[in-house]
This record gives C-alpha cells, structure tokens and sequence, in this order.
C-alpha cells in the first residue's frame, strides 16, 4: 500500500456526542450501573482532566503526586469478558454520557475490521498507524493548553484480540507482531501528547491480549453473565408492561439462569435480543401474551455458550 488510506477504510462510521440516540441506548442497559459509572468518570478524566484537578484543590490541595498518578494513566481502557455481556453496546453508547458530564462534544471512531488488511506485507501496520494518526490528528485540534479540552475523540476497537493478540504466541506472523507494536506506539503517542483522546478495547479474550498492551490499560472492567438481580432489573419493566404479576416475573427471571444440569444462564443479549421478541412473537398477531407459555420458551431456548478461552 503506498497512499494513505482513506478515513472510510479505517473507520467504520463516525458517532458524535451528545447523543439522543445513543443516551436512549445507554439508559437501556440496565444491570451495568456500576460499569457505566465508571467508565464514564475514567475517561473524563483521560479525555478531561481540568475536573480532577479543580476536585483536588478543593479537596486535597498539594496532592500533587497522587494527582500525577492519575493523570498519567495510559489512555485505554479494556471491557472484558463474556460474550452478549453488553460491552460493545456499552462502548459504543459511553461517549454520550461522557460528553454530558464534561460538557463537551466527543466523537467515537469505531475501528474498522478492514483496518486488520488483507496479509500483505506491512499492510495491518500502515492502517493502524494510520487510524491512530488521524486519532491524534482530529485530537490535537481539540487541545486547549489552559488544561481544558474543547472536545475529545474516543478511539473504539471491537474484538481487540484479533488486532493486539500476544506477540509471545509462537505461532505469531511476524507482521502480526509488527501491528501489535504499531498499536501499542499509538497508545503512547495520545498518553505522551496528553491529548483529550481514549482508546477503548472490547475483548472476549482478555488472556489473548498482548501483556503490554494490558499494562497499558488505566483500567480493564471485567464483564460477566447477568446474576438473578440483574436479570430481574432487565425483565421487571417489560413485563409489567405485559401485565405479568410479581410471582410471575420472578418465575421468568428463574427461568433465565442456570437449570438443568447447565452451568450457566442467559446472557443480557440473550434476554433482550432473543427472549423478549420471541415471547411477543409467539403470541402475536391473535392472543395476548402469556406468561405461564413465556416461562415455557425461556425454558426452551438455549443460552449463547460462555466464550472458552483456549491459550494467553
């Protein structure tokens, strides 16, 4: 490849926020609070960190190296964990609240699978150099030396094993290992110019991702299946809505974990995706829904397998 490759090649659409749709999104994720609200306040920090400082000197006024340790976290963060867990859905609706928090506007680049290549010798590292050039590009413009951003960018990469897998593999192409190192320069360009940029990696293999690249992480939030309590905060509105009583929504929520000799319950894309529409469909266009026939489906459908991780 000798031009430079064009933006559409390197991402897949572009997202800005605020929002309304993606604010929509986001408050659909129920059972995630916690992971919301963290990842929110982390990269407001990478993407703005004026607020930080403002906090510590009403609060803690000459904690500068306590201030420093935060600031100079790497700007990526690692969503981990199981499949239909609602990472990427989290990762792709964050920038809103980000954007409402810091009050400024943020946009998200979704990294494109084209941006892996087609083989070709130096093909994987020219495009992620130049996905994190035009990162640092589009960030730079929105740098404000008072320590303020006017704005930020938020690099995104889906199913980041298949582009920052371990160069300790043995049987690791030699230009694989070329792309991990273009990634991991790209990381330490945005945290070295102190740029209002973040990358965000989702991954199901957490074990798979290079060791640099982990140590890199300000943090890695660990996603898993939804437990009984997040199940019923997924289904309770829904199903009130359907009219189904107390007892039988617990009796759903039931239905949707482990049983039968199986390890495992559904995932929160399980239960959205699959469950729900299929208890409306079943009794779509003649009769109402039922909620003793719901159970029944629930107790039928099969759960997406848990991700197995094969090697680190």
């Amino acid at each position: 490849m000798s031009n430079r490759p064009a933006i559409d090649e390197l991402f897949e659409r572009r997202i800005a926020y605020p929002d309304v749709d993606a604010q929509e999104r986001l408050a659909r994720l129920v059972g995630l609070d916690d992971h919301k609200a963290r990842l929110t306040k982390i990269l407001g920090l990478l993407v703005n960190p004026s607020g930080l400082e403002s906090w510590a000197k009403r609060h803690h006024p000459g904690a500068n190296g306590v201030l420093n340790a935060v600031l100079r976290r790497p700007p990526l963060v690692v969503l981990a964990g199981d499949v239909g867990a609602g990472k990427s859905e989290l990762a792709e609706t964050i920038g809103d609240a980000v954007a409402r928090q810091e009050k400024i506007d943020i946009t998200l680049f979704p990294m494109s699978l084209s941006t892996r290549g087609q083989g070709r010798v130096g093909e994987m590292t020219q495009l992620l150099s130049a996905a994190f050039d035009h990162t640092v590009a589009e960030a730079n413009k929105l740098k404000d030396h008072s320590g303020s951003a006017r704005g930020a960018v938020i690099l995104l990469v889906d199913e980041a094993d298949a582009l920052a897998q371990s160069r300790e593999a043995a049987q690791m192409h030699h230009e694989d290992r070329a792309g991990v190192n273009a990634f991991i320069r790209g990381i330490d360009r945005i945290g070295n110019g102190r740029l209002p940029a973040a990358v965000i990696m989702c991954t199901n293999r957490l074990n798979a991702l290079d060791p640099a690249v982990r140590r890199r992480a300000a943090d890695i939030l660990t996603f898993s299946r939804p437990d009984e309590a997040q199940r019923h905060a997924v289904l309770a509105n829904p199903l009130k809505q359907l009219g189904f009583s107390k007892p039988q929504i617990d009796a759903l929520v039931a239905a949707t974990g482990a049983q039968n000799g199986r390890a495992y319950g559904f995932t929160f894309s399980d239960i959205t995706q699959r469950l729900l529409p299929t208890i409306v469909l079943d009794a779509y266009p003649t009769n109402a829904v039922s909620p003793t026939r719901a159970v029944q489906i629930a107790r039928d459908i099969v759960p997406t397998p848990p991700f197995q991780e094969t090697g680190t």
